[in-house]
């Protein structure tokens, strides 16, 4: 009688708890996960607006959704969606690299047109960081040109940041009335005072402030307060350009990824939050150029107030870029083989 007592006990122990684990699974169900490829500079930035959306998401739905990020230089970063790593949305700093998405069918062709204000929440310029003092007295593009002065650059070849940074150069030539053959010739001794090529801005960075290389930093104009509040104000001065390039900063839902995961609805409503008020201001204490007005006015001290133009305007659009520049065999590849080291 016991023995009969206690398997009676065992098997209605284990129909409980098979009971309670199958009334667990709904509560499971109902919680989610986003996978965000980003690009390096927006660490700081996505720190903050990812547990601001959950915690919206949460008190709009009752949903739990869990936030995943992975950093990089943004050409690396397609490159490893394209290869298999399974992003939900992608969060970039130049359309060519969504564009490629678009080629391979990860997101529709009209990706740009699917959010306001070209699909980009945000857009950044690129400035310039020198140390303490300016010892070298540098105070716009065309002294990064002069014979010893060693620049500090992302290469342009996988990063957004060093794209930008090469464009923000032939861009000010071109813009100011300049020649092609100008702006070539500013680009080239500029690339022959750069003494490492890092794989992205972050990169780039720590060569710069950690290594103690280079005179100066070309990078983003968020990225300057970052480091100061990292190695102490003082140790820095930031120098505006008479002009530079905006740095548009586009995002896409990748259709084929969250049609397999079911969570196209999700991935909308997390881009979508960039738009919204409290995305927006996020986006602006990181010193990225917010799209709505009166956060940007609230804002306006923390940007340099410099002439800007865009890709499209002065450039012939990103198309034109980078197949002139960027593509193997391009101009940006003409100039690295021909310094001679």
């Amino acid at each position: 009688m016991p023995s009969t007592f206690l398997t009676s006990r065992r098997a209605a122990l284990t129909l409980f708890a098979s009971a309670a684990a199958l009334s667990a699974l709904p509560a499971l169900a109902n919680d989610a996960a986003l996978l965000n490829v980003s690009y390096d500079v927006a660490r700081e930035l996505y720190k903050q607006i990812n547990p601001a959306f959950a915690a919206s998401w949460k008190a709009k739905t009752g949903q739990t959704v869990v936030l995943n990020q992975s950093h990089g230089g943004s050409s690396k970063q397609i490159g490893a969606v394209i290869g298999g790593l399974e992003a939900d949305v992608v969060t970039m700093n130049q359309a060519t690299d969504i564009q490629q998405l678009a080629e391979k069918g990860y997101t529709p062709a009209d990706w740009a047109q699917r959010f306001p204000n070209g699909a980009a929440p945000y857009s950044s310029t690129m400035l310039m960081l020198v140390r303490k003092g300016n010892p070298k007295g540098i105070k716009d593009w065309a002294d990064l040109a002069r014979p010893g002065v060693q620049v500090v650059i992302p290469n342009p070849k996988v990063t957004g940041n060093g794209r930008y940074g090469y464009l923000a150069l032939w861009g000010s030539v071109i813009a100011s009335g300049g020649s092609e053959a100008q702006a070539r010739e500013l680009v080239t001794k500029v690339f022959t005072n750069v003494p490492v090529l890092d794989g992205g801005g972050r990169g780039a960075t720590t060569t710069f402030t950690q290594r103690g290389i280079g005179d100066v930093l070309v990078t983003f104009e968020g990225e300057v307060e970052l480091i100061e509040n990292e190695f102490g104000k003082g140790q820095f001065e930031q120098v505006n350009p008479s002009i530079s390039i905006e740095t548009d900063a586009p995002v896409a839902i990748v259709d084929k990824v969250a049609a397999k995961k079911g969570t196209a609805a999700l991935a909308k409503a997390y881009l979508d939050f960039h738009w919204t008020p409290e995305g927006q201001e996020i986006i602006a204490r990181n010193n990225f150029r917010p799209r709505d007005p009166a956060v940007f006015k609230k804002h306006a001290q923390r940007f340099a107030n410099i002439k800007l133009f865009t890709v499209d305007q002065t450039l012939g659009g990103w198309a034109k870029v980078s197949k002139t520049h960027f593509a193997d065999g391009g101009t940006y590849d003409q100039i690295v083989t021909s310094i001679k080291r």
